[in-house]
């Protein structure tokens, strides 16, 4: 594989196109709430209120039709049936948690706890972080603070363009392995949330040396067979993360021509019955992998549960190491 131009791949993680454009979001969101209150002056308290509700909580009812879709979806999937209640714990959980993530880490934390000061630790591999779907690196930051609490290294990307295709990905996650490797001289471990486990897929798929260059790959609420949602996408990323499209196709028959036995036995992967985003639910694992069920858990406060973040450290990637 053609390794990247360090230049121009430090150009497109140096800087965020996303995060603009979630600033400019947040800014004109706030601009329409001033608008209103001034407009709406003088009328019922209620109205106010409603208006008010409905600029800063719109994104509520959009999460609402998923979840709806999740429990007609899911019907016919192996995985445990998740209940009425437990999706609405999720629908309010993910409430909770997407405007921490879209409204702040991500237009305005993006850059904070940067790769080059996140330390070293001997004899523990690094991690490289790989976020997902219109999302960067901000993502991360709740991991990244766990990590440097407990001294351990990490690198990240900006997966850019963000509506580019999946492929034009892995030069940036390449140079992000390389960077990891270079922090403690053992090869590191991939965590990656949604449409970044494909990316990792495939950047394995398309780099000789990538058993040598990475022990493990952990994935979260990861689109391994695609996912329904993926029908409705019409950007080139999205139209990839189809169910069982041509390109998951492509990049299965890859992966299986390379490694014949054991495709994905480098793989952890955490799924749930109450993914919003990824689903029918069973769609986030892969043969052979370690797939790990997570009950009731939405598709970007999945990534933040202790039961996800603890797991993830306490696998024998980050371990064995330190015992041999």
């Amino acid at each position: 594989m053609q390794h990247p131009n360090p230049s121009d791949t430090f150009r497109r993680t140096a800087t965020s196109a996303l995060a603009r454009l979630q600033q400019l979001i947040v800014l004109v969101t706030v601009g329409l709430l001033v608008v209103w209150l001034v407009w709406s002056a003088g009328r019922p308290a209620w109205v106010v209120v409603a208006g008010a509700a409905l600029l800063l909580s719109g994104y509520a009812l959009v999460l609402g039709l998923e979840f709806f879709a999740v429990a007609h979806v899911n019907r016919r999937d192996p995985a445990p049936r998740a209940t009425a209640w437990t999706l609405l714990t999720a629908w309010w959980h993910e409430v909770l948690v997407a405007p921490r993530v879209f409204s702040w880490r991500q237009p305005f934390r993006w850059r904070g706890l940067p790769d080059d000061h996140a330390g070293s630790a001997q004899g523990r591999p690094a991690v490289v972080f790989v976020h997902g779907f219109v999302c960067n690196r901000g993502f991360w930051l709740p991991w990244m603070q766990t990590l440097r609490a407990r001294g351990l290294p990490y690198t990240s990307v900006n997966l850019e363009p963000v509506f580019g295709s999946i492929d034009d990905y892995i030069p940036l996650i390449d140079d992000a392995v390389r960077r990891a490797q270079t922090l403690t001289g053992t090869a590191p471990v991939l965590v990656c949330h949604s449409m970044g486990g494909l990316a990792a897929r495939a950047w394995r798929a398309a780099t000789p040396d990538a058993d040598t260059r990475v022990r493990h790959i952990v994935t979260i609420g990861s689109p391994h067979h695609g996912t329904w949602l993926g029908q409705f996408s019409h950007v080139a990323n999205g139209r990839q993360m189809r169910r069982d499209g041509h390109w998951l196709q492509a990049l299965q028959r890859r992966e299986t021509e390379r490694w014949p036995a054991g495709t994905y036995a480098v793989f952890t992967c955490w799924y749930s019955n109450a993914d919003n985003i990824v689903f029918p639910a069973s769609t986030a694992t892969l043969t052979g992998a370690d797939n790990r069920f997570v009950h009731g858990q939405p598709h970007v406060a999945m990534a933040f549960v202790d039961e996800v973040m603890e797991g993830t450290l306490a696998l024998p990637a980050f371990s064995d190491l330190l015992s041999s």
